[in-house]
C-alpha cells in the first residue's frame, strides 16, 4: 500500500511517513514525539513517588492474596520486559509470583535457558503450556494465506489468552507485565501489525476461510472478555511494575546477566523464531513496515539511544541475509510448506484486516474511551 503523502521523517525520532496516519507539526516534530512531552512524561514517575506507588500496589497484592499460593501471575518469554518484571515483582515488591510460560512452538534456545536461569535464580514456579502444535501450525497457515500485516496475532492470541484463562481458572487476581514507557513509548500503529488485542471474530473469519482443522484446544479470551467481563465480574487487575521503577535497557540487561547468566537478544522480540522472521523479513520486505522505527524511537525519547545511532541502524538489516534465507525455510519447513509455497504467499496481493470480519471499531473505541480515562498515555491509533 503505497502512501499518497510525500516522504517525512520527524525531526526528534525515526518515525516516519510509513504509518500513514502520522502527524507532523510545524517544527517537523511528529505526534509521537508530542504525545511523549505532553501525555507521558507529566505522568511516569520512577522516583521516590513511583517507589511508593509500587510498595502500595505490593501490599494491596498480599494483603488480598493471604491464603493463596501465589500472589500474582506474570507471563514469562524469556526475553527482557517480563524477566525483568519478574526480577522486580520478587526481589524488590516481595511478592511470590507465579511464572507462566505459553510454549506455541516457536522458542529459541536462548528464551528457553533464559526462563529456567530466572526460575533457578529467584526461585519461582513455573508452570508451562504447551499450545496442540497441529492447530498452532494451520492457524498461523491461515493467517499467512489471509495476507494481512499482522502475522504475529496467533502467537499473541496464544499467549495472552492462554494467561488470562489459566489466572481465571485458578483464581489468581492480580496479572503483572512487562509493558513499560521505557522501551515501548512509541506504540506501534496498527497498519504496522500493531493490532490492539484480542479480536476473536478476525480469528474465526480468517481460520474459516483457510483452516483445515478445528481449534479444539487453542485458547481464544476476546479482548472485551478480558477488558470488561474478568476485570470488572472477576476483578482481575493488570499492573506494569516497570513504569514505576528506574528501567534502563541496558543497565537491566547488565544486572540479568550479573545475577542470573540471562542472556541478551540483538533485538527486542527475539526470543521467538518465528516474531524475529515476520518483523526481520516478513514485514519489512512484503509491506514496508519497520518496527524497529518505533522500538528505536522509543529509546531514542527516553534518552536511551540517539537518533544518529536509530538512523545508522535502520539502514540496514539487523540480521544477515543468509541468515534471513535459512529462516525462511525453516519457517516453510515447520509449517509443513515448500519453499516455493511460502515464497508464492509472500509475493501474494496485501491485504488488511478490513477484508476480513473484525470488531476493530469496537476496540478502538474502547482504546479512545481508555485515552480520554487517562488509563492509555501511548499513542493509539
Amino acid at each position: 500500500m503505497e502512501s499518497k503523502r510525500p516522504y517525512q521523517i520527524c525531526t526528534k525520532t525515526i518515525m516516519d511517513t510509513t504509518d500513514p496516519n502520522i502527524v507532523f507539526n510545524e517544527k517537523g516534530e511528529s505526534d509521537y514525539y508530542t504525545n511523549y512531552i505532553e501525555n507521558i512524561v507529566p505522568n511516569w514517575h520512577t522516583d521516590e513517588r513511583g517507589y511508593e506507588e509500587l510498595m502500595k500496589i505490593a501490599d494491596k497484592i498480599k494483603k488480598t492474596s493471604r491464603n493463596k499460593d501465589f500472589d500474582c501471575i506474570i507471563g514469562l518469554s524469556g526475553g527482557l520486559d517480563s524477566s525483568y518484571a519478574a526480577y522486580v515483582a520478587k526481589e524488590i515488591m516481595g511478592i511470590r509470583p507465579l511464572i507462566f510460560h505459553v510454549d506455541a512452538g516457536w522458542n529459541t534456545d536462548k528464551a528457553v535457558g533464559n526462563i529456567e536461569k530466572l526460575i533457578n535464580g529467584l526461585n519461582l514456579d513455573l508452570y508451562t503450556e504447551v499450545i496442540n502444535w497441529e492447530e498452532m501450525k494451520d492457524l498461523q497457515r491461515s493467517f499467512l494465506k489471509s495476507q494481512i500485516a499482522d502475522q504475529d496475532l496467533p502467537q499473541d492470541y496464544a499467549f495472552f489468552s492462554g494467561l488470562y484463562k489459566f489466572a481465571r481458572k485458578n483464581n489468581i487476581n492480580y496479572v503483572l507485565t512487562g509493558g513499560n514507557f521505557s522501551t515501548e513509548c512509541c506504540r506501534e500503529p496498527e497498519e504496522w501489525g500493531g493490532f490492539p488485542g484480542i479480536d476473536v471474530k478476525l480469528v474465526k473469519d480468517i481460520h474459516g476461510k483457510f483452516g483445515t482443522r478445528p481449534l479444539k484446544t487453542f485458547p481464544l479470551v476476546d479482548i472485551l472478555s478480558y477488558k470488561i467481563y474478568y476485570k470488572y465480574v472477576y476483578g482481575m487487575e493488570v499492573f506494569k511494575p516497570l513504569n514505576l521503577v528506574p528501567y534502563i535497557k541496558a543497565d537491566a540487561e547488565q544486572l540479568l546477566q550479573d545475577k542470573f547468566g540471562w542472556e541478551p537478544f540483538q533485538h527486542k522480540h527475539h526470543e521467538s523464531r518465528f516474531t524475529r522472521f515476520y518483523e526481520d523479513y516478513w514485514l519489512p520486505r512484503k509491506f514496508g513496515f519497520e518496527k524497529r522505527r518505533a522500538h528505536f524511537s522509543s529509546l531514542i525519547l527516553t534518552g536511551q539511544m540517539t537518533r544518529e545511532e536509530a538512523l545508522d541502524r535502520i539502514s540496514r538489516p539487523e540480521l544477515s541475509e543468509e541468515f534471513l534465507q535459512k529462516e525462511f525455510e525453516y519457517v516453510a519447513n515447520k509449517l509443513d510448506l515448500t519453499k516455493a509455497e511460502l515464497q508464492e504467499i509472500f509475493e501474494g496481493p496485501n491485504k488488511t484486516y478490513n477484508d476480513y470480519k473484525n470488531k476493530m471499531g469496537i476496540i478502538k473505541l474502547g482504546a479512545q474511551v481508555m485515552q480520554k480515562l487517562g488509563m492509555e498515555k501511548r499513542l493509539f491509533r
